[in-house]
C-alpha cells in the first residue's frame, strides 16, 4: 500500500501540482467574455486551398483547469469547398457544435496546435467516415456533458478517432476525458490489434500499444512512456520528448 501511494504521489500528484503552479503564475483571461476566440491563422485559407483536408486540433483550455487539460476538435473541408467545417463538443446547450468557432480559433486565448492533418484523396476518403462517427456519438443530447471524467470535448474526439482508425492518432495525454466510455466498453482493442485500452469509466485505466506506448491512467491524468517515439508523459505537461505526429501528414 505504501508503495502504491508513493507511485501515485510521484507519477500523478507531484507533476499535476507543478503544472498547476506554473499555470497560476501565468497571465490568463479573467473570463470567457474577455478571452480571444479569433482565428490563430494556422490553417491555409479554405477558399484558396482546393484539395480536401482533415485536421485534428487541440488548445489549452481556460482557467486553472488549463494546467491539466486541453480542448480538442476536428476540422474537415471537402475538395473544392471554400469553407472549413469544425466539430466540437461543449458544455452548454446542444453539446455537439458545428462551426461555432473559427476552424483554427484560439480557445480561451490559447493558440491551437495541429495534431494531425490529411490532404487530397486520403482526406476525401476520411470525411464521410468522420461525419458518420460524429452522427453516431452516443452522448450528443442536452445534458450529455460532464467536465470530469467525461463525456466531455475530448471524449467526443476520442470517439471519432476510435471510429475512424485510419486517422492513426491518439489525443495527447493532457486531453482529459479521452479515455471516458461506458463501463460496457471496459476493453477496447484497435482493429489492427496493435492497441489495447482498459477503462473504468474514465476514472482509471491502462493503455498499451503503438499509439500509446504504455500509459497508466488515473482520474483522467496520464503517466506513461512512449518507446517508439521516445517521450515521457506527465500529468499537465503532456509529452516530453519526440512529438507523436507531424502537423501536416499527406
Amino acid at each position: 500500500m505504501k508503495k502504491t501511494i508513493l507511485v501515485v504521489l510521484l507519477c500523478f500528484v507531484a507533476p499535476a501540482l507543478a503544472s498547476l503552479g506554473v499555470r497560476a503564475a501565468s497571465s490568463q483571461p479573467g473570463s470567457w467574455r474577455s478571452a480571444d476566440w479569433s482565428s490563430a491563422g494556422i490553417l491555409p485559407d479554405a477558399a484558396s486551398e482546393r484539395q480536401a483536408a482533415v485536421y485534428v486540433m487541440a488548445a489549452r483550455t481556460g482557467g486553472l483547469k488549463g494546467a491539466l487539460a486541453v480542448h480538442s476538435w476536428i476540422v474537415t473541408k471537402s475538395a473544392e469547398a471554400t469553407f472549413y467545417t469544425r466539430y466540437d463538443k461543449v458544455g452548454w446547450g446542444n453539446p455537439i457544435r458545428t462551426n461555432a468557432y473559427p476552424a483554427d480559433g484560439r480557445w480561451y486565448s490559447n493558440a491551437p496546435a495541429v495534431l494531425a492533418g490529411f490532404h487530397g484523396a486520403s482526406a476525401e476518403a476520411l470525411i464521410p467516415k468522420i461525419e458518420a462517427a460524429v452522427q453516431a456519438y452516443p452522448f450528443s443530447d442536452r445534458g450529455d456533458y460532464t467536465l470530469w471524467p467525461g463525456p466531455n470535448s475530448n471524449s467526443f474526439v476520442a470517439h471519432v478517432l476510435r471510429s475512424v482508425p485510419e486517422l492513426d492518432l491518439a489525443l495527447p495525454p493532457e486531453a482529459v476525458g479521452r479515455d471516458y466510455r461506458s463501463l460496457a466498453d471496459f476493453i477496447t482493442i484497435s482493429p489492427d490489434w496493435r492497441n489495447l485500452e482498459l477503462s473504468l469509466g474514465g476514472y482509471a485505466g491502462l493503455a498499451i500499444g503503438t499509439l500509446y506506448g504504455v500509459e497508466l491512467r488515473l482520474g483522467g491524468l496520464v503517466f506513461g512512456i512512449d518507446i517508439m517515439r521516445p517521450a515521457l508523459k506527465l500529468p499537465g505537461f503532456g509529452r516530453i520528448g519526440m512529438e507523436r505526429n507531424s502537423p501536416l501528414v499527406s
